[in-house]
């Protein structure tokens, strides 16, 4: 059995993740560029995407089986016509963000990290354009570590 936590585990769980979208939205809310996005949007929105990001990165699949998984996720996004000014906005603010809540900043987990924000705002913008993909019932996806899991010293070594 594998002693590598997952990416989840490795930012402080449930929690980390609830202060990050907490933090972030109000702070899009603000945002002159993304705030015409977020406008009007649900209390409830931080909330939803903390626990898509919990799955996302390795944690309890409750995404999935109380809102609606993937599916669920990407049909939110379509006729929105996200912008690449917003998406790119949207990613540099979750980054600052990410620091302001404490995130850890070692490079193993920024690269997973900054990966998955990367890919899943793409396909945010691609749902949301004029000719969207179809719809279905696709899994959720889970980051892991990939090409550099985080270095954690071996118990006695002298550093």
């Amino acid at each position: 059995m594998s002693t590598t936590p997952t990416i989840y585990e490795w930012m402080g769980g449930a929690e980390a993740l609830r202060r990050l979208t907490d933090v972030f939205y109000a702070h899009a809310l603000q945002d002159e560029i993304l705030a015409p996005v977020f406008a009007g949007m649900d209390s409830e929105h931080p909330q939803h995407v903390a626990v898509w990001l919990s799955e996302v990165f390795g944690g309890p699949a409750e995404y999935s089986a109380h809102h609606g998984g993937h599916q669920h996720m990407a049909t939110k996004h379509l006729g929105r016509g996200i912008t690449e000014k917003q998406r790119r906005r949207w990613v540099d603010l979750l980054l600052d963000t990410a620091d302001e809540v404490g995130l850890p900043t070692d490079p193993e987990f920024r690269a997973v990290f900054v990966y998955y924000i990367e890919w899943g705002t793409r396909m945010a913008l691609i749902y949301s354009g004029p000719n969207p993909p179809p719809v279905d019932a696709a899994k959720i996806p889970v980051w892991s570590w990939g090409q550099t899991p985080p270095w954690v010293p071996k118990a006695g070594a002298d550093g």
